[in-house]
Protein backbone atom coordinates (compact mmCIF):
# COMPACT_ATOMS: atom_id res chain seq x y z
CA UNK A 1 0.00 0.00 0.00
CA UNK A 2 1.39 3.43 -1.06
CA UNK A 3 1.85 6.41 1.19
CA UNK A 4 -0.85 8.38 -0.14
CA UNK A 5 -3.23 5.58 -0.09
CA UNK A 6 -2.30 4.57 3.71
CA UNK A 7 -2.56 8.70 4.66
CA UNK A 8 -6.00 8.38 3.00
CA UNK A 9 -6.88 4.75 5.34
CA UNK A 10 -5.88 6.48 8.27
CA UNK A 11 -8.26 9.34 7.58
CA UNK A 12 -10.80 7.51 7.15
CA UNK A 13 -10.42 5.45 10.56
CA UNK A 14 -9.66 8.60 12.53
CA UNK A 15 -13.28 9.75 10.92
CA UNK A 16 -15.13 6.33 11.97
CA UNK A 17 -13.47 6.69 15.81
CA UNK A 18 -13.11 10.28 16.94
CA UNK A 19 -15.55 11.40 19.16
CA UNK A 20 -18.23 14.09 18.49
CA UNK A 21 -17.30 17.75 20.32
CA UNK A 22 -18.36 18.12 23.42
CA UNK A 23 -21.80 19.23 24.98
CA UNK A 24 -22.65 20.02 28.65
CA UNK A 25 -25.65 19.28 28.42
CA UNK A 26 -28.05 16.52 27.91
CA UNK A 27 -31.13 14.73 28.63
CA UNK A 28 -32.93 12.09 29.98
CA UNK A 29 -34.77 9.58 27.27
CA UNK A 30 -37.21 7.76 29.94
CA UNK A 31 -39.69 5.14 27.72
CA UNK A 32 -42.60 4.59 29.80
CA UNK A 33 -45.01 5.56 27.96
CA UNK A 34 -47.83 3.63 25.67
CA UNK A 35 -47.01 6.92 23.10
CA UNK A 36 -43.93 6.13 22.19
CA UNK A 37 -42.53 8.26 19.33
CA UNK A 38 -40.13 5.75 17.14
CA UNK A 39 -37.05 6.28 18.12
CA UNK A 40 -35.53 7.20 14.82
CA UNK A 41 -37.69 10.62 15.47
CA UNK A 42 -36.67 10.95 18.42
CA UNK A 43 -32.91 10.88 17.77
CA UNK A 44 -33.71 13.63 14.64
CA UNK A 45 -35.25 15.59 16.74
CA UNK A 46 -32.54 15.25 19.71
CA UNK A 47 -30.11 16.35 16.59
CA UNK A 48 -31.97 19.11 15.79
CA UNK A 49 -31.86 20.58 18.88
CA UNK A 50 -28.00 19.67 19.00
CA UNK A 51 -28.34 18.14 22.17
CA UNK A 52 -25.14 15.57 22.18
CA UNK A 53 -25.83 13.70 25.12
CA UNK A 54 -28.07 11.21 26.26
CA UNK A 55 -28.92 9.08 29.10
CA UNK A 56 -30.93 5.90 29.06
CA UNK A 57 -32.35 4.14 31.76
CA UNK A 58 -31.74 0.52 30.16
CA UNK A 59 -30.46 -0.55 27.04
CA UNK A 60 -33.40 -0.62 24.66
CA UNK A 61 -32.64 -2.51 21.68
CA UNK A 62 -35.09 -0.30 19.92
CA UNK A 63 -33.13 2.41 20.74
CA UNK A 64 -29.91 1.63 20.56
CA UNK A 65 -30.39 1.30 17.13
CA UNK A 66 -31.92 4.37 16.02
CA UNK A 67 -28.93 6.16 17.99
CA UNK A 68 -26.18 3.82 15.99
CA UNK A 69 -24.22 6.49 13.92
CA UNK A 70 -26.15 9.58 15.87
CA UNK A 71 -23.27 11.03 17.08
CA UNK A 72 -24.81 11.38 20.46
CA UNK A 73 -22.76 10.33 23.59
CA UNK A 74 -24.66 7.80 25.39
CA UNK A 75 -25.06 6.09 28.61
CA UNK A 76 -27.05 2.89 29.28
CA UNK A 77 -28.23 1.53 32.53
CA UNK A 78 -27.99 -1.55 34.38
CA UNK A 79 -31.42 -1.77 35.52
CA UNK A 80 -31.54 -2.18 39.33
CA UNK A 81 -33.45 -5.50 38.97
CA UNK A 82 -29.95 -6.80 36.85
CA UNK A 83 -27.93 -5.60 39.69
CA UNK A 84 -28.11 -9.10 41.74
CA UNK A 85 -27.36 -11.65 38.65
CA UNK A 86 -24.53 -9.19 37.23
CA UNK A 87 -22.77 -8.74 40.75
CA UNK A 88 -22.83 -12.03 41.79
CA UNK A 89 -21.87 -13.98 38.29
CA UNK A 90 -19.18 -12.31 36.19
CA UNK A 91 -20.30 -14.66 33.37
CA UNK A 92 -23.62 -12.85 33.62
CA UNK A 93 -21.54 -9.44 33.58
CA UNK A 94 -19.68 -10.34 30.03
CA UNK A 95 -22.85 -11.79 28.97
CA UNK A 96 -24.71 -7.95 29.68
CA UNK A 97 -21.62 -6.03 27.95
CA UNK A 98 -21.59 -8.74 25.11
CA UNK A 99 -25.70 -7.75 24.66
CA UNK A 100 -26.13 -4.30 25.33
CA UNK A 101 -22.96 -2.65 24.68
CA UNK A 102 -20.22 -4.56 22.57
CA UNK A 103 -22.63 -5.28 19.69
CA UNK A 104 -23.91 -1.92 19.21
CA UNK A 105 -20.28 -0.35 19.32
CA UNK A 106 -18.74 -2.79 17.44
CA UNK A 107 -21.42 -3.43 14.78
CA UNK A 108 -23.89 -0.35 14.44
CA UNK A 109 -21.55 2.49 15.99
CA UNK A 110 -23.08 3.53 19.32
CA UNK A 111 -21.13 6.04 20.85
CA UNK A 112 -21.77 4.19 24.55
CA UNK A 113 -19.43 6.16 26.79
CA UNK A 114 -20.87 5.59 30.68
CA UNK A 115 -22.72 2.57 31.74
CA UNK A 116 -24.99 3.31 34.94
CA UNK A 117 -24.89 0.69 37.05
CA UNK A 118 -28.09 1.14 38.84
CA UNK A 119 -30.41 3.93 39.12
CA UNK A 120 -30.50 5.56 43.29
CA UNK A 121 -29.57 2.49 44.33
CA UNK A 122 -29.16 3.39 47.77
CA UNK A 123 -32.71 5.43 47.44
CA UNK A 124 -33.92 5.64 51.29
CA UNK A 125 -36.79 4.03 50.24
CA UNK A 126 -35.44 0.92 49.28
CA UNK A 127 -34.11 0.32 52.69
CA UNK A 128 -30.94 -1.24 51.22
CA UNK A 129 -32.02 -4.04 48.84
CA UNK A 130 -29.72 -3.08 46.30
CA UNK A 131 -26.97 -1.74 48.45
CA UNK A 132 -25.15 -4.61 48.51
CA UNK A 133 -24.82 -5.34 45.32
CA UNK A 134 -23.14 -2.20 43.29
CA UNK A 135 -19.85 -2.79 44.40
CA UNK A 136 -19.63 -6.41 42.87
CA UNK A 137 -21.92 -5.72 39.47
CA UNK A 138 -19.50 -2.80 39.05
CA UNK A 139 -16.42 -5.16 39.59
CA UNK A 140 -17.93 -7.56 37.59
CA UNK A 141 -18.75 -4.96 34.38
CA UNK A 142 -15.38 -3.60 34.47
CA UNK A 143 -13.89 -6.69 34.41
CA UNK A 144 -16.00 -7.64 31.23
CA UNK A 145 -15.08 -4.00 29.68
CA UNK A 146 -11.62 -5.17 29.92
CA UNK A 147 -12.25 -8.54 27.98
CA UNK A 148 -14.10 -6.58 25.68
CA UNK A 149 -10.84 -3.88 24.93
CA UNK A 150 -13.67 -1.29 25.81
CA UNK A 151 -12.31 -0.32 29.35
CA UNK A 152 -10.02 2.79 28.38
CA UNK A 153 -13.52 4.00 27.06
CA UNK A 154 -16.40 3.22 28.45
CA UNK A 155 -16.94 4.08 32.00
CA UNK A 156 -19.21 3.21 34.99
CA UNK A 157 -20.81 5.65 37.23
CA UNK A 158 -23.42 5.51 39.82
CA UNK A 159 -26.62 7.71 39.30
CA UNK A 160 -27.30 8.44 42.74
CA UNK A 161 -30.48 10.44 44.55
CA UNK A 162 -29.30 13.50 46.60
CA UNK A 163 -30.84 11.58 49.27
CA UNK A 164 -26.96 9.78 49.74
CA UNK A 165 -25.89 12.41 51.49
CA UNK A 166 -27.41 15.32 53.96
CA UNK A 167 -26.51 18.17 56.19
CA UNK A 168 -27.85 19.36 59.57
CA UNK A 169 -28.23 22.93 58.30
CA UNK A 170 -25.28 24.29 55.95
CA UNK A 171 -23.32 22.94 52.71
CA UNK A 172 -20.21 23.06 54.43
CA UNK A 173 -21.37 20.39 56.96
CA UNK A 174 -22.61 17.44 54.29
CA UNK A 175 -21.79 14.02 55.10
CA UNK A 176 -23.28 10.88 53.43
CA UNK A 177 -25.61 9.04 55.50
CA UNK A 178 -24.03 6.79 58.31
CA UNK A 179 -24.37 3.62 57.02
CA UNK A 180 -23.37 4.68 52.99
CA UNK A 181 -19.79 6.07 54.32
CA UNK A 182 -18.07 2.70 53.66
CA UNK A 183 -19.69 2.09 50.47
CA UNK A 184 -19.64 5.51 48.68
CA UNK A 185 -15.75 5.67 49.98
CA UNK A 186 -15.20 2.35 47.54
CA UNK A 187 -17.15 4.09 44.79
CA UNK A 188 -15.72 7.35 45.02
CA UNK A 189 -12.42 5.03 45.10
CA UNK A 190 -13.44 3.46 41.75
CA UNK A 191 -14.77 6.25 39.95
CA UNK A 192 -11.12 8.36 41.01
CA UNK A 193 -8.93 5.23 39.21
CA UNK A 194 -11.18 5.14 36.47
CA UNK A 195 -11.44 8.68 36.06
CA UNK A 196 -15.38 8.78 35.77
CA UNK A 197 -17.45 11.45 37.18
CA UNK A 198 -19.89 10.65 40.86
CA UNK A 199 -23.39 11.08 39.14
CA UNK A 200 -25.98 13.03 41.78
CA UNK A 201 -29.77 13.89 40.88
CA UNK A 202 -30.71 16.94 42.55
CA UNK A 203 -34.44 18.57 42.40
CA UNK A 204 -35.07 21.81 44.27
CA UNK A 205 -38.70 21.07 43.17
CA UNK A 206 -39.32 18.17 45.34
CA UNK A 207 -37.52 20.38 48.42
CA UNK A 208 -40.01 23.17 47.63
CA UNK A 209 -43.01 20.04 47.04
CA UNK A 210 -42.04 18.37 50.28
CA UNK A 211 -41.46 21.34 53.31
CA UNK A 212 -44.11 24.27 53.03
CA UNK A 213 -41.38 26.02 54.75
CA UNK A 214 -38.69 25.95 51.67
CA UNK A 215 -38.28 29.55 50.27
CA UNK A 216 -39.62 29.37 46.64
CA UNK A 217 -37.44 31.74 45.66
CA UNK A 218 -34.32 29.69 47.06
CA UNK A 219 -35.78 26.67 44.67
CA UNK A 220 -34.55 29.22 41.97
CA UNK A 221 -31.35 31.27 40.15
CA UNK A 222 -32.99 34.76 40.23
CA UNK A 223 -32.00 35.25 43.74
CA UNK A 224 -33.45 34.86 47.21
CA UNK A 225 -34.68 36.93 49.92
CA UNK A 226 -33.80 33.95 52.19
CA UNK A 227 -30.48 33.53 51.46
CA UNK A 228 -27.63 30.94 52.94
CA UNK A 229 -24.93 32.00 54.92
CA UNK A 230 -22.31 29.24 55.35
CA UNK A 231 -19.21 30.87 56.34
CA UNK A 232 -17.44 32.95 53.76
CA UNK A 233 -19.48 31.84 51.31
CA UNK A 234 -23.53 32.37 50.75
CA UNK A 235 -26.09 30.75 48.31
CA UNK A 236 -29.16 32.32 46.60
CA UNK A 237 -30.63 28.99 45.84
CA UNK A 238 -31.11 25.28 46.11
CA UNK A 239 -28.96 23.67 43.10
CA UNK A 240 -25.64 25.20 44.58
CA UNK A 241 -26.51 24.56 47.99
CA UNK A 242 -27.23 21.10 47.45
CA UNK A 243 -24.23 20.76 45.21
CA UNK A 244 -21.96 21.77 47.54
CA UNK A 245 -23.53 19.52 50.30
CA UNK A 246 -22.35 16.74 47.93
CA UNK A 247 -18.76 18.73 47.62
CA UNK A 248 -18.41 18.45 51.10
CA UNK A 249 -19.66 14.79 51.54
CA UNK A 250 -17.17 14.21 49.21
CA UNK A 251 -14.15 15.61 50.92
CA UNK A 252 -14.58 14.00 54.46
CA UNK A 253 -14.01 10.81 52.80
CA UNK A 254 -11.31 11.91 50.82
CA UNK A 255 -12.09 12.53 47.36
CA UNK A 256 -13.01 16.61 47.36
CA UNK A 257 -11.81 17.11 43.81
CA UNK A 258 -13.57 13.93 42.24
CA UNK A 259 -15.75 15.25 38.87
CA UNK A 260 -19.40 15.92 39.82
CA UNK A 261 -21.97 14.95 36.86
CA UNK A 262 -25.86 15.77 37.19
CA UNK A 263 -27.86 12.75 36.45
CA UNK A 264 -31.60 14.14 36.88
CA UNK A 265 -32.30 17.54 37.07
CA UNK A 266 -35.91 19.76 36.21
CA UNK A 267 -38.61 21.00 36.99
CA UNK A 268 -42.35 19.18 36.16
CA UNK A 269 -45.27 21.31 33.91
CA UNK A 270 -47.97 20.27 36.13
CA UNK A 271 -49.58 18.11 38.84
CA UNK A 272 -49.00 20.51 41.93
CA UNK A 273 -49.29 23.96 42.33
CA UNK A 274 -45.86 24.48 42.12
CA UNK A 275 -45.45 22.50 38.48
CA UNK A 276 -46.46 24.87 35.73
CA UNK A 277 -45.27 25.68 32.31
CA UNK A 278 -43.65 29.29 33.67
CA UNK A 279 -41.83 27.74 36.63
CA UNK A 280 -40.47 24.95 34.54
CA UNK A 281 -39.26 27.63 31.66
CA UNK A 282 -37.95 30.14 34.84
CA UNK A 283 -36.16 26.64 36.64
CA UNK A 284 -34.63 25.05 33.54
CA UNK A 285 -33.86 28.22 31.77
CA UNK A 286 -32.03 29.71 34.57
CA UNK A 287 -30.27 26.11 35.43
CA UNK A 288 -28.77 26.31 31.63
CA UNK A 289 -27.54 29.94 32.21
CA UNK A 290 -25.83 29.34 35.38
CA UNK A 291 -24.45 26.04 33.34
CA UNK A 292 -23.24 28.03 30.36
CA UNK A 293 -21.31 30.82 32.49
CA UNK A 294 -18.98 28.50 34.01
CA UNK A 295 -19.89 30.06 37.18
CA UNK A 296 -19.21 26.78 40.03
CA UNK A 297 -20.50 27.08 42.86
CA UNK A 298 -18.44 28.49 46.16
CA UNK A 299 -16.83 25.51 46.71
CA UNK A 300 -15.84 24.82 43.07
CA UNK A 301 -15.14 28.25 42.08
CA UNK A 302 -15.36 28.64 37.91
CA UNK A 303 -15.92 24.80 38.15
CA UNK A 304 -19.14 23.85 36.29
CA UNK A 305 -20.77 20.27 36.93
CA UNK A 306 -19.01 17.76 33.77
CA UNK A 307 -21.90 16.99 32.49
CA UNK A 308 -26.06 18.35 33.27
CA UNK A 309 -28.33 15.80 31.82
CA UNK A 310 -32.13 17.04 31.97
CA UNK A 311 -34.77 14.90 33.18
CA UNK A 312 -36.53 15.30 30.63
CA UNK A 313 -36.89 14.57 27.40
CA UNK A 314 -41.07 13.49 27.28
CA UNK A 315 -43.71 13.30 29.54
CA UNK A 316 -44.15 9.63 30.78
CA UNK A 317 -47.83 8.46 30.99
CA UNK A 318 -47.03 5.30 32.46
CA UNK A 319 -45.00 6.20 35.56
CA UNK A 320 -46.17 5.72 39.18
CA UNK A 321 -47.67 9.02 40.91
CA UNK A 322 -46.94 7.80 43.94
CA UNK A 323 -44.54 10.83 44.57
CA UNK A 324 -47.40 12.53 42.83
CA UNK A 325 -49.08 13.44 39.93
CA UNK A 326 -46.31 15.54 38.66
CA UNK A 327 -44.17 12.52 37.68
CA UNK A 328 -45.73 12.18 34.68
CA UNK A 329 -44.75 15.60 33.57
CA UNK A 330 -41.25 16.45 33.94
CA UNK A 331 -40.42 15.99 29.87
CA UNK A 332 -39.10 19.68 28.15
CA UNK A 333 -41.42 17.86 25.35
CA UNK A 334 -44.53 16.67 25.81
CA UNK A 335 -45.21 13.24 24.71
CA UNK A 336 -45.07 13.55 20.97
CA UNK A 337 -42.06 16.22 20.72
CA UNK A 338 -43.75 19.21 20.81
CA UNK A 339 -41.87 21.63 22.79
CA UNK A 340 -43.89 23.00 25.80
CA UNK A 341 -42.46 26.27 26.45
CA UNK A 342 -38.95 28.28 24.79
CA UNK A 343 -35.96 27.42 26.27
CA UNK A 344 -32.30 27.79 24.86
CA UNK A 345 -30.05 24.54 25.45
CA UNK A 346 -26.79 27.03 24.85
CA UNK A 347 -26.20 24.56 22.06
CA UNK A 348 -27.18 26.60 19.23
CA UNK A 349 -30.75 26.93 18.68
CA UNK A 350 -32.55 30.16 20.80
CA UNK A 351 -35.43 27.85 21.42
CA UNK A 352 -36.76 24.02 21.14
CA UNK A 353 -37.07 22.91 17.89
CA UNK A 354 -40.37 20.21 17.42
CA UNK A 355 -40.36 16.44 16.46
CA UNK A 356 -41.23 16.04 12.95
CA UNK A 357 -42.80 13.43 10.90
CA UNK A 358 -44.60 11.97 14.25
CA UNK A 359 -46.88 9.15 12.98
CA UNK A 360 -50.05 9.98 14.82
CA UNK A 361 -53.08 7.79 14.65
CA UNK A 362 -56.16 9.22 12.50
CA UNK A 363 -57.83 11.86 14.39
CA UNK A 364 -60.39 11.25 16.21
CA UNK A 365 -61.58 11.17 19.82
CA UNK A 366 -63.80 9.00 22.30
CA UNK A 367 -65.85 11.64 24.00
CA UNK A 368 -68.99 11.11 26.74
CA UNK A 369 -72.48 10.50 24.44
CA UNK A 370 -74.39 13.89 25.01
CA UNK A 371 -77.42 11.63 24.43
CA UNK A 372 -76.32 9.76 27.96
CA UNK A 373 -77.07 11.14 31.19
CA UNK A 374 -74.11 10.71 33.60
CA UNK A 375 -74.91 8.69 36.13
CA UNK A 376 -73.51 5.40 35.25
CA UNK A 377 -69.87 6.49 34.02
CA UNK A 378 -68.61 6.15 37.58
CA UNK A 379 -67.05 2.77 37.17
CA UNK A 380 -66.23 2.99 33.81
CA UNK A 381 -64.65 6.79 34.67
CA UNK A 382 -62.27 4.80 37.01
CA UNK A 383 -61.49 1.93 34.98
CA UNK A 384 -60.47 4.38 31.95
CA UNK A 385 -58.23 6.07 34.71
CA UNK A 386 -56.83 3.30 36.20
CA UNK A 387 -55.56 2.66 32.69
CA UNK A 388 -54.81 5.71 31.40
CA UNK A 389 -53.62 9.10 32.29
CA UNK A 390 -56.06 11.09 33.90
CA UNK A 391 -53.55 13.31 35.99
CA UNK A 392 -53.79 16.16 34.12
CA UNK A 393 -57.49 16.82 35.52
CA UNK A 394 -56.44 16.72 39.34
CA UNK A 395 -55.93 20.26 41.11
CA UNK A 396 -52.75 21.80 39.13
CA UNK A 397 -53.76 19.73 35.73
CA UNK A 398 -54.10 21.61 32.71
CA UNK A 399 -56.92 20.02 32.25
CA UNK A 400 -58.94 21.16 35.90
CA UNK A 401 -61.89 22.36 36.46
CA UNK A 402 -63.06 22.33 32.77
CA UNK A 403 -66.74 20.41 33.96
CA UNK A 404 -68.19 17.04 35.17
CA UNK A 405 -69.27 16.01 31.31
CA UNK A 406 -65.49 16.96 29.72
CA UNK A 407 -63.75 15.37 32.52
CA UNK A 408 -65.18 11.79 31.66
CA UNK A 409 -64.43 13.07 27.68
CA UNK A 410 -61.40 13.56 28.79
CA UNK A 411 -60.57 10.33 30.63
CA UNK A 412 -62.66 8.05 28.21
CA UNK A 413 -60.37 9.42 25.59
CA UNK A 414 -57.44 8.58 27.11
CA UNK A 415 -58.37 5.21 27.19
CA UNK A 416 -59.38 5.35 23.45
CA UNK A 417 -56.08 6.73 22.22
CA UNK A 418 -54.18 3.94 24.63
CA UNK A 419 -55.53 1.37 23.49
CA UNK A 420 -54.70 2.87 19.82
CA UNK A 421 -58.19 3.45 18.98
CA UNK A 422 -59.96 0.17 18.74
CA UNK A 423 -63.80 1.21 18.64
CA UNK A 424 -64.59 -1.66 21.26
CA UNK A 425 -62.56 0.53 23.71
CA UNK A 426 -65.08 3.77 23.29
CA UNK A 427 -67.83 1.72 24.22
CA UNK A 428 -67.89 2.08 28.06
CA UNK A 429 -72.08 0.50 27.76
CA UNK A 430 -72.92 3.11 25.75
CA UNK A 431 -71.45 6.10 26.74
CA UNK A 432 -68.69 6.83 24.87
CA UNK A 433 -68.74 7.69 21.11
CA UNK A 434 -66.34 8.78 18.69
CA UNK A 435 -65.81 12.17 17.08
CA UNK A 436 -63.86 13.75 14.41
CA UNK A 437 -64.17 17.50 15.62
CA UNK A 438 -61.31 17.79 18.49
CA UNK A 439 -62.75 18.31 21.94
CA UNK A 440 -59.93 20.46 23.41
CA UNK A 441 -60.84 23.38 25.25
CA UNK A 442 -58.09 26.22 26.05
CA UNK A 443 -55.25 24.69 27.67
CA UNK A 444 -56.67 21.22 27.93
CA UNK A 445 -55.80 18.84 25.28
CA UNK A 446 -57.23 16.21 24.76
CA UNK A 447 -54.83 14.07 23.06
CA UNK A 448 -54.38 11.72 19.51
CA UNK A 449 -52.15 8.74 19.75
CA UNK A 450 -48.96 7.46 18.48
CA UNK A 451 -49.01 4.73 15.86
CA UNK A 452 -46.05 2.76 17.16
CA UNK A 453 -46.31 0.28 14.58
CA UNK A 454 -44.74 2.30 11.90
CA UNK A 455 -41.05 3.35 12.20
CA UNK A 456 -39.23 6.39 10.43
CA UNK A 457 -37.77 5.44 7.58
CA UNK A 458 -34.05 5.92 7.94
CA UNK A 459 -31.44 7.11 5.51
CA UNK A 460 -30.06 4.29 2.59
CA UNK A 461 -27.17 3.15 3.64
CA UNK A 462 -28.87 1.93 6.73
CA UNK A 463 -27.71 3.66 9.38
CA UNK A 464 -29.95 6.04 10.11
CA UNK A 465 -28.12 9.07 9.72
CA UNK A 466 -25.84 11.60 7.78
CA UNK A 467 -23.00 10.82 9.87
CA UNK A 468 -22.63 7.21 9.11
CA UNK A 469 -23.84 7.44 5.76
CA UNK A 470 -20.80 10.02 5.28
CA UNK A 471 -18.29 7.75 6.94
CA UNK A 472 -19.32 5.10 4.18
CA UNK A 473 -18.68 7.06 1.39
CA UNK A 474 -15.81 8.36 2.44
CA UNK A 475 -14.87 4.53 2.35
CA UNK A 476 -16.26 3.50 -1.00
CA UNK A 477 -13.77 6.49 -2.37
CA UNK A 478 -10.97 5.41 -0.33
CA UNK A 479 -11.91 2.06 -1.44
CA UNK A 480 -11.76 2.75 -5.21
CA UNK A 481 -8.61 4.22 -4.87
CA UNK A 482 -6.86 1.71 -3.25
CA UNK A 483 -8.44 -0.85 -6.26
CA UNK A 484 -7.51 1.57 -8.96
CA UNK A 485 -3.79 1.60 -7.19
CA UNK A 486 -3.58 -2.40 -7.23
CA UNK A 487 -2.91 -2.39 -3.56
CA UNK A 488 -6.36 -4.12 -2.87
Amino acid sequence: MGAFAAALLALLLAAMAAPPAEAAVGVNWGTLSSHRVPPPVVVDLLRANRIGKVKLFDADPAVLRALAGSGLQVMVGVTNAELAAVAGSPAAADAWVAQNVSRYVGRGGVDIRYIAVGNEPFLTSYQGQFQSYVIPAMTNIQQSLVKANLASYVKLVVPCNADAYQSASLPSQGVFRTELTQIMTQLAAFLSSSGAPFVVNIYPFLSLYQSSDFPQDYAFFEGSTHPVVDGPNTYYNAFDGNFDTLVAALGKIGYGQLPIAIGEVGWPTEGAPSANLTAARAFNQGLMNRVMNNKGTPLRPGVPPADVYLFSLFDEEQKSILPGNFERHWGIFSFDGQAKYPLNLGLGNPVLKNAREVPYLPSRWCIANPAQNLDNVANHLKLACSMADCTTLDYGGSCYGIGEKANVSYAFNSYYQQQKQDAKSCDFDGNGMITYLDPSMGECRFLVGIDDSKSSAVSSCGCGCGVCCGVWVLFFWVFMYLRMMGSV
